[in-house]
């Protein structure tokens, strides 16, 4: 299926937001290329990201708090080079531990402090204006509207051209929509994280606000390509989230199987189809799968055109994973709108 999708056709676009720019369907998320996932390979991961521009993947995602601002500097030479070919997202909100490897060390929603931050970023990233920003986590502490009011300042000085959030709730994304429209909303979502399908995709559609999939794949789960946590590097953040753990694992790969089985029917990988899914629930669905390999950047880019059955995506619909998003009381899950 990879094969035959890659550059037959144009690849498929949806629009960001009412009257926000043309996407491809399929993203790509930039952020395991410097954390998370093991050791960072800065060539293959420039590779991927050439690649995808190279197949209409133009929708690109990073983040300042990425590698502590790692991130933003390994793709800056060549989204700056190829600027006209994407739209390119970063995000701020999170304060970044100064250790690339380590976690957020808060957040900051005040509007000095996202000034601050979008001008880091474009310094980093080498561009004069970024397409799409996000505010990376509402904080508790600043009003959303304060915060949101500053992005609005920032589309209008020319610094971004959109304003998005990420893992709002729906009141917090009334709230920000109501004070500059927003574009994009950034969450996970998935075949094995569903909850924000009960109250914040409806809101979505209403205020005509894109829903962007981060970990659409389930950190890799969906794909069945990680059979055991012993297999993962040892700087690997999976090896400490509940769905990887045992017994859970073991359990989740079961539901893979299925996946597998309906990938099989379509001459595809089970990835191509978790995607293929997320895609088919609405035509203002963006994922931006993350990778750091061609061969990935290749697989996700052609689940653009996989079309699913309607016998297909029932028995998708009923796959519920054991575990939860992220470890009970973490950092991650205090701020998350849908912790499971």
């Amino acid at each position: 299926m990879t094969e035959h999708a890659l550059g037959q056709t144009p690849f498929p676009q949806r629009q960001l937001g009412t009257g926000g720019p043309l996407v491809g369907a399929v993203g790509l998320g930039c952020m395991g290329m410097s954390q998370s996932y093991g050791s960072p390979d800065d060539t293959e991961s420039l590779a991927a990201l050439n690649r995808a521009i190279d197949l209409g993947v133009t929708l690109i995602d990073t983040a300042d708090v990425y590698g502590a601002g790692a991130n933003e500097r390994l793709i800056g030479p060549v989204v700056s080079r190829r600027r006209e070919e994407i739209v390119l997202a970063t995000k701020c909100g999170f304060v970044a531990d100064t250790d690339p490897g380590s976690a957020p060390g808060g957040v900051d929603g005040r509007p000095e402090h996202v000034r601050e931050a979008i001008r880091a970023s474009l310094r980093r990233l080498g561009v004069e204006h970024v397409d799409l920003y996000y505010l990376h986590r509402v904080d508790p502490d600043v009003p959303v509207e304060e915060t949101i009011g500053a992005f609005g300042e920032l589309v209008r000085e020319g610094l971004i051209g959109h304003v998005g959030i990420s893992e709002a709730s729906p009141e917090n994304l009334r709230r920000a929509h109501a004070t500059y429209p927003i574009s994009a909303l950034q969450s996970e979502w998935s075949l094995f994280t569903r909850g924000l399908e009960v109250d914040v995709v409806p809101v979505c559609r209403e205020l005509g606000i894109t829903v962007v999939p981060f970990s659409p794949l389930g950190r890799g789960l969906l794909t069945g390509t990680v059979t055991s946590v012993a297999d993962l590097p040892e700087n690997d953040m999976r090896k400490s989230m509940p769905r990887f753990a045992d017994g859970n694992l073991d359990a989740n790969l079961a539901l893979v199987a299925e996946v597998q089985s309906i990938a099989g029917e379509h001459d595809a990988t089970a990835g191509q189809v978790a995607l293929a899914w997320l895609l088919a629930q609405g035509a203002d669905v963006v994922p931006i799968p993350g990778t750091k390999r061609v061969k990935y950047v290749e697989e996700n880019a052609a689940a653009a055109t996989l079309a699913l059955t309607d016998s297909d995506l029932a028995r998708l619909d009923t796959l519920r994973p054991a575990g939860a998003r992220y470890p009970e009381g973490s950092f991650a899950a205090k701020l998350a709108h849908q912790p499971t």
